[in-house]
């Protein structure tokens, strides 16, 4: 038999690891990156457009994207941490956590601590954004404040609903993320619009192909997602409805940014084609969960053009 090892040794240094595992699941930890490039993709249109670059500017931006919509992803799974308890079928979970587990569920960790966590997060976002000068300040603490109560709107009401004003409304959260980061330097403009109104139809579609992914889950825990109220042939239209409104207001927003943001549209689009394609091709879960790699590919070529027709004269 192994003899004992010294208190407090191995056993607390597997805790901090099993911790640490932990956080990184509750996180995302493997997406963190995207989430402050997207918030700041907004702010250097803004820049581009009004002025005033500074790395103080942009590196408080990235921090305040980050912490804001790092709490939000722990108070979607804060949310709904009965119901996870429920899943069946571990395939998206192994690809949104890193280590592969939901740990609110798993006991990793509790609802007490990750409460504290969202609360902590938010409250450091919020003191980051205290620091952007009057109405900024004012324009990004008020869609922080409106994301949460959207998400939590989407997390209860996608539980007992007929039609899916959960989705439709709920996912406006995600839609004003980029217009926050343009609102820390910019005015509500009309290109704060156009970027609005270009990416809700893609977080709609995007959104849809996760729920035919989790179809098995959402069955099981009794969420009226939109496979589950239109059946996966529904979904898969769904899907290709929003890509194609999101298709024509890109080309609009594409006009208004110039040909760099153009050729970076096009490029993104046409990995959506492809994954609606796998799509409507196999109306099933593993068709949506090879569809969605394509969806977050187009969003990172999407952030890629916006920066970089900011940034390129």
């Amino acid at each position: 038999m192994r003899p004992p090892s010294p208190a407090g040794s191995d056993s607390t240094g597997d805790g901090t690891i099993q911790t640490l595992r932990a956080l990184g699941d509750l996180t995302r930890a493997h997406f963190i990156v995207i989430w402050p490039l997207l918030f700041c993709s907004g702010l250097l249109l803004a820049l581009d457009t009004y002025g005033g670059f500074s790395f103080r500017t942009l590196i408080l931006a990235a921090f305040i994207g980050l912490f804001g919509f790092e709490a939000g992803l722990v108070l979607n799974d804060y949310i709904d941490r009965n119901l996870d308890r429920r899943d069946v079928d571990g395939t998206l979970t192994r690809y949104w956590r890193p280590f592969h587990e939901r740990p609110l569920p798993s006991g990793k960790i509790t609802s007490e601590a990750a409460l504290r966590l969202f609360l902590l997060l938010a409250a450091a976002a919020a003191v980051l954004i205290a620091f952007l000068p009057y109405p900024h300040s004012l324009y990004v603490a008020g869609i922080m404040a409106y994301s949460y109560a959207a998400e939590s709107f989407y997390q209860v009401k996608k539980r007992d609903q007929t039609v899916p004003i959960a989705q439709v409304l709920g996912r406006t959260d995600f839609a004003l993320f980029p217009v926050a980061g343009y609102l820390v330097a910019g005015s509500p403009d009309t290109t704060a619009l156009l970027y609005f109104l270009f990416f809700y139809p893609w977080t709609l579609a995007h959104l849809a192909v996760n729920d035919l992914a989790d179809i098995t889950n959402d069955r099981a825990k009794g969420m009226a997602t939109i496979p589950v109220l239109y059946g996966m042939s529904g979904a898969a239209r769904w899907v290709l409805l929003f890509t194609v409104a999101h298709g024509l207001l890109a080309v609009i927003f594409a006009w208004a940014l110039g040909p760099i943001a153009a050729g970076g549209f096009a490029l993104g689009f046409t990995l959506l084609i492809l994954a609606n394609y796998r799509i409507l091709s196999g109306k099933t879960a593993g068709a949506a969960m090879r569809a969605l790699p394509l969806f977050h590919a187009s969003l990172l070529i999407y952030i890629v053009a916006i920066i970089t027709a900011a940034v390129v004269p």
